[in-house]
């Protein structure tokens, strides 16, 4: 058995090289398995790999055809990508949550000539016309369902091109919250140097054991979560269902992770669910978790809890992809819990900065990884200003896009992020959103929504909100837990008019109290309540360009609702 202690750097730096290196030296090891299956060893998979090589040489593919991967979370979408880098195909990894026309866009787009696509999501390409697309390989199966040009080709037979750093190894095709995906170029330094560099944030070794449940075709998961787990020889275990509790709590029970990636929504929501709604039942509970020595207290046994409901042999819950809820963070931090936060974007392979789990500060996002550079570019008299980063993590540009590459990349390197922050005490960075959602009130101050969002999302019965400008006011777009605030006025006995208007009564005690807790440019004019949740990305953002034009969400919900007839 071998257990590494020290960072490994591929040479090259390819995934290649790496899938290489982690074949030869962990053969014996589990690598991949469903929580409920029989977990493949390092070697298994390599002899999977060779046999999907000799498949899609068979099928006429060569070194920088674009192959796309629609699939959900299992073992053979492992398999099927590190066959795709590995042989110098291009991957193009498809969201599965992308819709229809979202999925016919980026094929057609990325001219992909093969697909990897499963079962479960088949139905999103039947009776599309992608001239393009010659072969279809389910990844269920690893089969061939369409295409076959030329004679089958077998494993002894072809021979594996060489591929080298700065090759493309995938274009990843961004849901964004501002609108229109584009196709982000990655090397294959980008990416194992990404890899590479995460073992300075949080050390892995062989005898390590991931859950995975965010979307591999997400870089977050893609870069941290399989590509740096498998470059040291860890094991990797995926769910078969959805993240549910009902799903993941027996899958933590059986595997005991020591390492898990999240995003802000699945701790915030445990956070509200499990430890914020037992003490806001009453005036009493609600006095004693007021109280910060009795509260720290109380955080630190839920937290043990937590720890053992995880399995109990977590060291490490990374949580990226959004802004982490302050309230939140505080519990993490007081329950002693293993968290740490990472900061970056698809376009930086993703990882820009992070902490290590005993150096986090509140509302940071830490510091700037090792061997990135990051500074804040034109900052105001607060030293907030866009974020800019350089690095070999950096995107080579956008796929057929060089408008909007030039948009984001200076000529001497730097990317510009589109997020505002500023350097604390030693460097450290603090977020304070994006710059298309800074709102500028009408004194010309900068009012940044997220600020707000954090404070309404800390009140009782709310789910989650979004703040926006309309006609010069700001409105807090909120989903509420109608159902516990029901409960609660069936609790007081009151007939259905009474009812109604003890409801009213509670919206506008909570537009007044919310606005006590905002600063003058901050404050909400009105309230709506939402009838169904947000639509968000991969990583749980909330899709902003769909709510700022209201006509757009109109235009979406008969689309869907036609759909549906």
């Amino acid at each position: 058995m071998m257990f590494l202690n020290r960072k490994i750097e591929p040479n090259p730096l390819t995934l290649q090289a790496t899938l290489d290196y982690s074949l030869a030296n962990f053969a014996g090891r589990p690598c991949v398995s469903f929580v409920d299956g029989k977990p493949l060893t390092y070697a298994q998979f390599g002899e999977k790999i060779q046999v999907l090589s000799a498949m899609l040489y068979s099928l006429g593919l060569k070194k920088g055809d674009r192959i796309a991967l629609l699939s959900h979370n299992m073992p053979n979408w492992v398999i099927s990508y590190f066959t795709v880098v590995s042989n110098g195909f291009i991957v193009v990894p498809i969201l599965p949550d992308f819709s229809r026309d979202e999925v016919e866009s980026v094929l057609t787009h990325s001219e992909a000539k093969a697909l990897f696509i499963s079962e479960r999501l088949y139905n999103r390409i039947e009776g599309l016309e992608l001239p393009c697309l010659s072969s279809v390989i389910m990844t269920d199966s690893l089969t061939l369902k369409k295409g076959g040009i030329s004679p089958e080709v077998s494993v002894a037979e072809y021979e594996r091109p060489v591929v080298e750093e700065n090759d493309l190894a995938a274009i990843i095709y961004t849901s964004g919250t501002t609108g229109r995906s584009k196709g982000v170029m990655l090397t294959h330094k980008n990416l194992t140097w990404s890899a590479t560099q995460s073992f300075t944030m949080q050390e892995i070794h062989s005898s390590d054991t991931f859950l995975s449940f965010l979307p591999l075709s997400h870089t977050y998961e893609n870069t941290i979560g399989m590509i740096y787990p498998l470059m040291y020889g860890a094991s990797v275990y995926y769910l078969e269902k959805p993240p549910t509790a009902a799903a993941l709590l027996p899958a933590m029970a059986k595997i005991k992770p020591t390492l898990m990636l999240s995003v802000p929504l699945i701790m915030e929501k445990l956070y509200k669910n499990q430890v914020q709604s037992k003490f806001m039942k009453t005036e009493f509970t609600r006095f004693v978790y007021k109280n910060p020595l009795f509260r720290v207290i109380i955080h630190r046994i839920a937290g043990k809890k937590l720890k053992a409901s995880f399995g109990g042999n977590l060291k490490f819950f990374g949580i990226g992809g959004a802004k982490l809820d302050s309230r939140v963070e505080r519990f993490l931090k007081e329950a002693k819990f293993p968290y740490a936060i990472g900061y970056g974007l698809t376009e930086t392979s993703p990882l820009l900065a992070g902490t290590k789990v005993k150096e986090t500060l509140l509302q940071s996002t830490g510091f700037a990884l090792q061997g990135v550079e990051l500074r804040i570019n034109n900052p105001d008299k607060r030293g907030v200003g866009e974020i800019w980063a350089k690095g070999p993590n950096v995107m080579k540009g956008y796929y057929k896009n060089p408008e909007a590459t030039d948009e984001v990349l200076t000529g001497d390197g730097w990317f510009k992020t589109g997020d505002l922050g500023r350097f604390g005490p030693r460097k450290r960075l603090f977020i304070k959103g994006r710059m298309k959602n800074t709102i500028v009130g009408a004194s010309g101050e900068n009012i940044y929504p997220e600020d707000i969002e954090s404070v309404i999302d800390n009140a009782q019965h709310v789910i989650e909100s979004l703040v926006v400008e309309e006609g010069g006011f700001l409105v807090a777009k909120v989903l509420f837990d109608l159902e516990s605030l029901e409960k609660n006025l069936e609790n007081l006995k009151l007939n259905i008019d009474d009812r109604k208007e003890r409801m009213q009564q509670w919206m506008q005690n909570f537009t007044r109290e919310l606005n006590g807790k905002l600063n003058r440019v901050s404050q909400i004019k009105r309230v709506d309540v939402m009838d169904e949740p947000f639509e968000k990305t991969a990583s749980q953002k909330i899709k902003r360009f769909l709510y700022t034009k209201p006509q757009e969400i109109m235009n979406k919900r008969k689309k869907k609702t036609a759909e549906k007839k």
